[in-house]
């Protein structure tokens, strides 16, 4: 009977040893993606052979990638994207004891070979990965002596490659009270070991416990590494005991996340989708400072009000508000009018980003046909006059706007 046929990865020629060079994180970033869509490709059709496929990348990532630099923590973070995507289809995979007794013998491997910790999410989930309580014990004891050694030794720590590997297994095979052992004889305590011990008291409902356990590493000077997880770790047993609004001010706020001051409002409204959105803006602008810097985000929720607070601060950015001043004169002409008025008094006190003289005359542009739609142009022109009469810090600006007074009054005549 003829054997099984092995899959032919299109990936494995690009993931040779020694295939990339120094600058050469960008391919190899490439290289990851071609890699997941390929194997999600087959996971659809054939789960074991994309587990397969899984492990077989897993195990040319550190021989691949040995030599690029990674200063950057680009490749770095490709790379854990990369599993964290792709093990849902190695754990999910049917595959029988002994196919998985393979896999983890390989993965382990690959584990001991990694020189930079590339794989630290399948030594996470290793347990999970196991599947069969035996093959859990089985990883969970294979150097747990070596590792009780290691971390009782307090004079001569040495660093167990298989730490977290034999954790995982401990917590998924329900060995609660030797995790919990084992991590009390380590002097350093840090959120990527001790999460499982965390896990550990929740999984036996210790709420309170596992609370007080994670929350204990946030009370360092110093933000550690792990800070968001540890947060949102206590911050998801306050919601679940319906202490929300605690959950909020203790572990929320301070951790809102977002590439922008809007992403970060948007993420917590979402999060929190029972306390109101406007109180969540205001609390973050006190928590987080820079009031000017959240005007784009109040004016996108549509709190124009506090909008035109953050406009009036001195790290307003005035290429933002005259920008705004343009798209709101018609809808909104008296917001407009005030954001712009901001915007030509921040300009003249020397602010924004290589401002130019060309920016008071499109703010007072935006300014007057605001000022006319609601029939506040006098009244608009007179704060003008005002700005132009007090002293300035950037003459140029100055000049520019007594120039564009001028002009307007010319044609009032």
């Amino acid at each position: 009977m003829a054997g099984k046929i092995t899959h032919k990865w299109a990936f494995k020629p690009g993931m040779r040893a020694g295939a990339y060079s120094w600058k050469s994180s960008t391919k190899a970033v490439e290289r990851l993606k071609s890699a997941i869509a390929e194997i999600r490709a087959v996971a659809r059709t054939d789960p074991t052979t994309a587990a397969e496929g899984v492990i077989a990348l897993a195990q040319r990532i550190w021989p691949a990638f040995e030599h690029i630099d990674t200063s950057s923590g680009a490749l770095g973070n490709a790379v854990r994207r990369t599993l964290e995507e792709l093990l849902p289809v190695l754990i999910e995979a049917q595959a029988d004891e002994k196919i998985r007794a393979k896999w983890l013998e390989q993965l382990r491997e690959a584990i001991l070979d990694d020189g930079v910790d590339y794989l630290a999410p399948i030594a996470d989930r290793f347990g999970q990965i196991a599947a069969f309580p035996a093959l859990m014990n089985l990883h969970a004891d294979r150097d747990l002596d070596m590792i009780q050694a290691a971390w009782s030794d307090h004079a001569r720590f040495s660093h167990v490659t298989t730490a977290t590997l034999t954790l995982s297994c401990l917590l998924e095979v329900g060995r609660y009270d030797e995790l919990l052992a084992l991590l009390e004889l380590k002097t350093s305590r840090l959120w990527f070991d001790q999460k499982f011990g965390a896990d550990a008291l929740l999984r036996q409902g210790r709420e309170d416990e596992a609370l007080a356990y994670a929350e204990s590493l946030l009370k360092d000077d110093r933000r550690q590494w792990g800070y968001q997880d540890i947060a949102q770790f206590c911050e998801n047993i306050l919601v679940r005991q319906g202490r929300e609004e605690e959950a909020y001010r203790r572990f929320g706020l301070p951790t809102a996340a977002g590439n922008t001051y809007l992403a970060m409002w948007r993420d917590l409204v979402k999060r929190y989708p029972d306390i109101d959105a406007r109180g969540i803006l205001e609390d973050l602008i006190e928590t987080q400072g820079s009031r000017g810097k959240w005007f784009a985000a109040a004016k996108t929720a549509k709190y124009l009000d506090i909008a035109l607070e953050c406009a009036a601060h001195t790290d307003a950015a005035p290429a933002t508000l005259i920008r705004s001043a343009r798209d709101f004169a018609i809808n909104e002409p008296a917001f407009a009018a005030q954001v712009g008025l901001h915007a030509i008094a921040h300009l003249l006190a020397g602010r924004g980003y290589e401002p130019s003289p060309l920016d008071i005359d499109e703010a007072v542009t935006h300014v007057m046909a605001a000022s006319a739609r609601i029939g506040q142009g006098g009244a608009v022109l007179r704060e003008l006059q005002r700005l132009s009469a007090n002293a300035a810090t950037d003459v140029i600006m100055s000049a520019r706007l007594k120039s564009r007074i001028a002009d307007i009054e010319k044609a009032d005549e």
